[in-house]
């Protein structure tokens, strides 16, 4: 039984420090027309983005999603994730319609005061991307503190990232990611409200106004 109290405190402790708790911001489903409808077709080169939120103050991160560029679609695999818009369908925590005013709202509302956003962006084949694509539309939704777990498995199963191996934490994955050759790195810092539903408003409202 002590074992049994001292295992269930350490899985306590790992998803508390891993982050990617979803939230109220999160919605239904989209259907599945929905989300073919909002289809869209980006005309740069097919690679895997990935996003991992750190907290300024601890350096922890908080969060990992995976944007996917694959010749058929771009689509952002957010698995846990908050941030959603009415403008973009979501179906077992794929984002659909990830225009270039999208993305760069995405990368910006998670940049605030209390977070920062390290993009780490890498080419690959055509076929790797849409691999990638299916794997996410296929994994379903995921639990609360599964992001980099999640994203991790799905990379891991990928031609070429096959030194990637499964973790709960979000730094960690942006680690390893970062050893691939060829992998472009930056960091996003903006001083927004810590409330992340404050910029979902107001692009909204923004979005109504057109």
């Amino acid at each position: 039984m002590v074992g049994f109290r001292v295992s269930a405190l350490i899985c306590a402790a790992a998803l508390a420090l891993a982050g990617c708790a979803g939230g109220p911001l999160s919605g239904p489903d989209a259907s599945p027309e929905q989300a073919s409808a909002a289809a869209y077709r980006h005309s740069g080169p097919p690679e895997l983005t990935l996003y991992t939120m750190i907290n300024n103050r601890s350096g922890s991160g908080a969060h990992t999603s995976l944007m996917i560029n694959a010749p058929s679609q771009r689509v952002v695999f957010d698995p846990a994730g908050s941030v959603r818009l009415r403008a973009v369908p979501e179906l077992n925590d794929v984002l659909y319609g990830i225009t270039p005013e999208i993305r760069d709202f995405y990368e910006r509302a998670h940049a605030r005061e209390t977070y920062h956003v390290r993009i780490q962006t890498i080419q690959v084949s055509p076929q790797v991307a849409e691999a990638a694509l299916r794997m996410a539309q296929q994994n379903g939704p995921v639990a609360s503190a599964r992001c980099a777990a999640s994203t991790s498995a799905i990379l891991a199963r990928l031609p070429g990232f096959e030194s990637i191996e499964q973790t709960w934490f979000p730094n960690n994955l942006a680690a390893q990611f970062a050893q691939l050759p060829g992998v472009s790195d930056r960091k996003l810092y903006e001083d927004d409200d810590d409330d992340k539903a404050i910029a979902i408003a107001e692009f909204e409202a923004k979005k109504a106004a057109q």
